[in-house]
């Protein structure tokens, strides 16, 4: 069986409903990292939930991949395959008087 070595990631900040695109070798390692305010690009909007990830076997694609998702086309496609995830996570954003901006 093969197994994935590098993953791209999808994030969302509770505080600002704003998607964050990365990627790493170890996807909990990075996901505490973010969340204990270790990354500099995320600690100002923490705390902030795995939505979305993918395994690619090589760093070239996991990059090529990242850089797709970071397009308009990217979060569109990320938007559809979560669209009911979404839809349930700003319903209770909105109970809490925050909402989904993203």
């Amino acid at each position: 069986m093969i197994m994935a070595e590098y993953y791209v990631y999808v994030l969302i900040s509770e505080k600002d409903g704003n998607f964050y695109v990365g990627y790493t070798l170890n996807l909990k390692k990075r996901l505490s990292d973010h969340n204990n305010g270790n990354v500099r690009s995320t600690s100002h909007r923490i705390p902030l939930r795995l939505i979305y990830f993918e395994g690619c076997l090589n760093q070239q694609d996991v990059i090529h991949r990242e850089k797709y998702l970071k397009t308009a086309w990217g979060k569109r496609y990320i938007k559809n395959r979560i669209k009911n995830y979404l839809t349930s996570l700003d319903s209770l954003w909105h109970q809490a008087g925050q909402a989904v901006v993203a």
